[in-house]
């Protein structure tokens, strides 16, 4: 027999569930995941506070770091490592929900390069 008070529970147990989910989702920094470079390399981001990591997982250079950024929100800025050139620049990132621009910059010239979130 379903009484109101296993109603009440249930009711109650979802609601607590819900929020518990809603609250792991929002605590993931948007850079935090994988993302698709155009030659189809991909790149990985994970860390916590305001410090993250990146490190190839696919392709050539197979686990070696592209450097690490500091920032919260869209905006990131740190070291990015061209591995194919052996050398490490100034680097930013602006993260939207499906898409990274990550640049690497001597003095004021930059590239930019796009990725999209895996």
């Amino acid at each position: 027999m379903i009484t109101t008070d296993k109603i009440a529970r249930a009711v109650i147990g979802a609601i607590a569930a819900s929020a518990f989910l809603a609250t792991g989702a929002m605590a993931a920094e948007p850079i935090v995941g994988k993302w698709k470079r155009k030659n189809g390399t991909i790149l990985q981001y994970s860390g916590s506070g305001t410090t993250f990591c990146g490190r190839v997982v696919t392709g050539k250079y197979k686990g070696q770091s592209i450097g690490c950024m500091k920032g919260s929100g869209s905006t990131y800025v740190g070291k990015v490592k061209a591995l194919d050139e052996g050398k490490t620049y100034k680097g930013k990132a602006k993260v939207s929900k499906t898409i990274m621009k990550l640049s690497g910059c001597v003095s004021i010239f930059c590239k930019t390069e796009t990725l999209r979130r895996q």
